[in-house]
């Protein structure tokens, strides 16, 4: 069994935000701290965005906040292939009225220019575990997967959402397990190309740097 459930969620292919902020003030620094310059984490400016283009967005790890929706969910399990997490990415350029407003600010604000300069950008990542009584526990697959391009991306989940329901997780990692010997010892990279080659997928590609 697959013991994976894969969501209605979709991408949504439109690239960038044109509506503005209700506001004439200049954004502070503050707003611009931690940016994320190879990932999906959202500013507070990019918060504030995201409200006013009606786009949400939602908690991920503590402060962090980001476009993101369930790829594959999994019913509660402790024991044998537990998914840890299963997503789908989203970061926004800005276009129209959005992007003469901040053209404006950066003018007084460089630090504005960080998001001026954001090409938007599509991700999976699907993490499944492994954990057993007698004490096994390892990453049974951990791929993710970024792109610029909306099509390439999109195309990649639909083909890999065929592959992941099809997969009895459960036997994939038994058959790993048996084979420690050859991928334990390999750093986080090899291990990465190690299990993309026994699954038959596409290799990882991430941390794709997101400016222009």
């Amino acid at each position: 069994m697959s013991y994976i459930d894969l969501t209605p969620h979709q991408f949504n292919p439109k690239s960038h935000w044109d509506q503005p902020l209700n506001s004439l003030d200049v954004p502070p620094a503050r707003e611009l701290a931690l940016f994320d310059q190879n990932g999906y984490d959202l500013t507070g400016l990019e918060q504030r965005y995201a409200e006013a283009n009606l786009t949400p967005a939602h908690a991920h790890r503590e402060h962090r906040r980001a476009l993101k929706a369930p790829w594959f969910t999994q019913p509660e399990r402790v024991e044998g292939a537990v998914l840890n997490h299963s997503l789908l990415f989203e970061r926004k350029g800005y276009a129209g009225e959005a992007l003469r407003q901040l053209q404006r600010w950066a003018k007084e604000n460089p630090l504005i220019y960080k998001i001026i300069r954001i090409r938007p950008k599509w991700g999976l990542d699907f993490s499944m575990d492994y954990a057993d009584s007698d004490g096994n526990v390892f990453e049974v697959l951990h791929w993710e997967y970024d792109g610029f391009d909306f099509a390439d991306v999109e195309a990649c989940k639909q083909q890999l959402e065929t592959k992941f329901a099809a997969i009895d997780w459960d036997d994939a990692a038994n058959r790993i397990l048996k084979q420690k010997d050859q991928w334990h010892h390999l750093d986080f990279f090899a291990q990465s190309d190690w299990k993309c080659n026994y699954f038959g997928i596409v290799k990882e590609r991430f941390k794709m740097v997101i400016w222009e």
